[in-house]
């Protein structure tokens, strides 16, 4: 039975409560103290009559009620019923490493109630000792609980023994690898675009498709070969959204992006203490963050010899070490890969190995360039129009049959990706209802021209970029003529186009 004894606050008023239960042989299982209140928990003996009865004698008593619970069991019901809504395991551990508390997401980890956890200590399940987890300062950590991999943010919890603090504990917020690999996959795409962006009525474009949405259902790895811009990361996408693995994270990583040691270490993670200058509580790979879903290898055509015999070797077991580490890690990822160039040839050149090659070529999807899929252009334009429109804060315009027909007869050497740019530019630029041929700026012989001695319209697509910037805003800043209007057309940071200006050396004068 619970009481809520309310009375006057007067001193000794508490001893003789106690008293009396001493005197009626009442077991006192629990007793709160609260200004003007204080809550008992007694055996079934003692009824609220009677405690009434023998209670109604101590000066400064002004009631006594019965209650459902004490405030402590309140507040613990309220604090189990939030934390267990939570989804990560949280564990709260006193100075020997014993579990006070567990939520519901760590009692399923740990395979125990939360009953049973209290008391248990956190060294049976942790692969680290326990001075790691106890220090007197925030920090987070790359743990394995219970055989599996997690991220652990340990914030030291403090006693004060006459103002001197001193660690009593500590509280574990445990997020697995896979959960933050989630987090960064949803933030780091959006899903419409890659099912939108593969419109078209041509043959080999339904081809792709059927194919794409036939191999997202095979668990098996993907080889995505075509020329730049023709949109191999929006089918790597696909594969992994239409497949059994949609739910579990998406990571991509641009093979040529980075130099051989971060590109390894971006992939595998490595250890603490693995190189000077690296994390001292280590890092997690794409391939840790990754597991249970795909990792998309882009430009792979591109990796260092060294990193292809490392990721041959991780292909045939789907586990390895991290740099500087000595545990092997497994994991189940699908992989995904993508290039330009012709693989066979290189592995023929001997820069590119063949055993690689035809691991990772199990399923093939070969792109085909926008000049071959002609039949698309006009419901890739339509798309790019509007996107465009949304962009600069405009009504999508129409485009003629004179601006079409430019589009249909241009081969397209920068393909989808440079259309969608053409076409970005000319929305921005036109004021106009109508995009004709005038406003569609595309070089009519890009076979003839070079760029600082190189063929082709651009020597890269980097350079094609800066070309396609320096041409908008050179002719946009006319009528625009301070940095900040222009950065309001075109819908982006006053920074950004004080930067591009500046880049390309455009100014009033």
């Amino acid at each position: 039975m619970r009481f809520d004894i309310r009375s006057k606050d007067r001193i000794g008023i508490t001893q003789e409560i106690l008293a009396v239960f001493s005197q009626q042989n009442w077991n006192l299982a629990t007793v709160e103290m609260h200004l003007h209140h204080t809550f008992v928990e007694l055996d079934d003996n003692a009824t609220l009559g009677e405690l009434k009865k023998r209670l109604h004698k101590i000066e400064g008593i002004t009631e006594i009620v019965e209650v459902d619970l004490l405030p402590g069991e309140r507040r613990s019901q309220h604090l189990d019923a939030v934390l267990s809504k939570l989804q990560d395991p949280i564990l709260d551990i006193d100075i020997e490493g014993r579990i006070l508390l567990a939520n519901t997401a760590a009692a399923a980890l740990l395979k125990m109630d939360k009953i049973s956890l209290q008391g248990v200590s956190l060294a049976e399940f942790i692969d680290r000792p326990l001075s790691s987890i106890l220090s007197s300062t925030a920090k987070t950590l790359d743990i394995n609980v219970d055989g599996h991999a997690f991220i652990v943010d340990i914030t030291p919890v403090f006693s004060y023994n006459q103002s001197e603090a001193q660690v009593s504990g500590a509280v574990l917020l445990l997020q697995s690898l896979r959960r933050i690999g989630q987090q960064i996959s949803a933030v780091s795409h959006t899903p419409s675009d890659s099912i939108t962006s593969l419109i078209g009525s041509a043959e080999a474009t339904q081809t792709l498709i059927k194919n794409t949405q036939r191999f997202s259902r095979l668990d098996m790895p993907v080889l995505i070969q075509g020329e730049t811009g023709t949109g191999k990361e929006l089918l790597a996408h696909m594969l992994h959204e239409k497949g059994a693995r949609e739910d579990a994270p998406f990571m991509a990583i641009n093979c040529a992006a980075l130099p051989e040691n971060l590109l390894e270490s971006e992939l595998f993670g490595y250890a603490p203490g693995a190189f000077s200058g690296a994390n001292k509580n280590g890092k997690p790979g794409l391939f840790e963050i990754a597991n249970g879903g795909s990792v998309f290898l882009d430009e792979i055509g591109e990796m260092s010899a060294y990193l292809q015999a490392k990721l041959l070797r991780f292909l045939q077991e789907y586990s390895f070490r991290r740099i500087g580490g000595e545990k092997e890690i497994s994991v189940n990822v699908r992989i995904i890969s993508a290039t330009h160039r012709d693989l066979l040839s290189m592995a023929d050149d001997n820069t590119f190995r063949e055993d690689l090659f035809y691991r990772l070529n199990v399923l093939n999807l070969q792109v085909p360039p926008l000049r071959n899929r002609r039949a698309d252009i006009p419901a890739l334009s339509k798309h790019f129009i509007m996107r465009a429109a949304e962009q600069t804060n405009r009504t999508p315009p129409h485009i003629s049959e004179s601006g079409l027909d430019l589009l249909m007869t241009y081969h397209w050497p920068g393909n989808i990706r440079e259309l969608q740019n053409v076409l970005f530019r000319a929305v921005a630029m036109s004021d106009d209802d109508m995009l004709e041929d005038h406003d569609i700026l595309v070089d009519s012989k890009p076979e003839q021209r070079s760029d600082n001695g190189t063929q082709g319209a651009f020597g890269s697509w980097e350079a094609a970029q800066d070309n396609f910037e320096k041409s908008l805003l050179s002719e946009l800043y006319p009528q625009y003529p301070s940095s900040r209007k222009l950065a309001q057309r075109l819908k982006v940071s006053h920074n950004t186009i004080a930067l591009k200006l500046k880049k390309y050396g455009i100014s009033s004068t």
